[in-house]
């Protein structure tokens, strides 16, 4: 019986010290990067969000792009922060984990505005041009329309997985000279490194998650022939099987890089790193089955002093499932929204 009762408020301790420094401890069952990762996904989660404004953004006047955000705002939208959500590859303003922050976000008083990437989320007739891991200059726009347009004086973003290397690398691009109106950056299982990540997406063990990517991938790019066919002969491409061959046939090829490693090496956020300015938060898990992060990369991390580099053993690919003490266990979700507070007061 005493060892019964010692183990017990040792186990309370240990659970009030991790709350109290907001350490991620995984949910009861899902500790594996698999598992966490179709867990994260698959979960089902309700949402709370008011109608959305939908509202076009021309990202590209020379191409006539546009691209979707749907924004919820506030009674006093001027005075509240608002927090620009980017997807990953293949997701759209709908993700799962997209809707998550925004509840999150939203409910804690914040605009949101849910962004989509070029041809995401049903916009392939926007524009006659693919997406891809380098336009930062998009993310970029809709920061300089919303504040001149909205009169925001306090912005935040955060980007999963691709959209967290596009944050970051927007981030990057603008070094010391950032808009005074952005606060914060946040970037959640980020794809700094593109070419090692897009490599471990080869294992097999990734094949579920490589498979899924392709398969939309490649119906994206069918639909862009169609609207578009002197654009994109698709004529003897064959059948993709790796996104590192689907990037050096079809991302370079029609989107002026010189290959698949030209493409990996331009685009990447790990370049800019060290040119960050602002206040960015960086979240990855050790068993994310397929984002990696290189030496000299994690090096660039650690050294920026406006980096907050937070690296778990656990939490899969943009999920980070914790148990529900009061809340979804959304961890990397909530992270997210009480950076962007933080630093909205600071």
């Amino acid at each position: 019986m005493p060892a019964q009762e010692s183990q017990a408020p040792a186990k309370t301790r240990a659970k009030t010290l991790a709350d109290e420094l907001d350490v991620f401890l995984p949910r009861r069952g899902l500790a594996g990067g698999h598992r966490m990762t179709l867990a994260g996904n698959f979960l089902p989660r309700p949402s709370k969000l008011p109608l959305p404004e939908d509202r076009l953004f021309r990202v590209d006047a020379e191409e006539d792009v546009q691209i979707l955000c749907h924004c919820h705002w506030q009674p006093e939208r001027n005075a509240a922060l608002t927090l620009i959500i980017v997807h990953g590859l293949e997701g759209s303003s709908s993700s799962q984990y997209v809707i998550g922050t925004a509840n999150k976000a939203f409910a804690a008083g914040m605009n949101v505005a849910r962004m989509n990437m070029r041809n995401c989320g049903g916009t392939e007739n926007l524009g006659p041009t693919l997406y891809h891991s380098g336009l930062s200059c998009d993310v970029a726009c809709v920061v300089n329309t919303l504040v001149k347009e909205e009169h925001l004086s306090r912005v935040a973003l955060a980007g999963y997985s691709m959209g967290g290397n596009l944050v970051l690398k927007c981030a990057g691009d603008w070094g010391a000279n950032a808009p005074p109106e952005v606060k914060a950056v946040c970037g959640i299982s980020p794809a700094m490194d593109l070419a090692a990540s897009a490599d471990a997406l080869h294992h097999p063990s990734n094949l579920l998650y490589e498979m899924k990517f392709l398969w939309g991938l490649t119906r994206r790019i069918r639909r862009k022939a169609s609207l578009f066919p002197e654009r994109y002969p698709l004529a003897g491409l064959g059948r993709m099987r790796s996104l590192r061959e689907f990037d050096d046939k079809v991302t370079a090829r029609f989107s002026g890089f010189a290959g698949a490693d030209d493409y990996y090496f331009r685009a990447a956020s790990a370049r800019v790193l060290d040119k960050i300015a602002l206040p960015t938060l960086v979240i990855h898990a050790q068993d994310d089955p397929f984002i990696r992060i290189l030496p000299e990369t994690r090096a660039k991390l650690e050294a920026n002093p406006h980096i907050v580099f937070i690296e778990t053993t656990h939490g899969g690919h943009c999920a980070f499932l914790a148990a529900p003490n009061g809340y979804d266990g959304r961890w990397a979700e909530r992270r997210v929204v009480r950076f962007a507070q933080k630093h909205d007061r600071s």
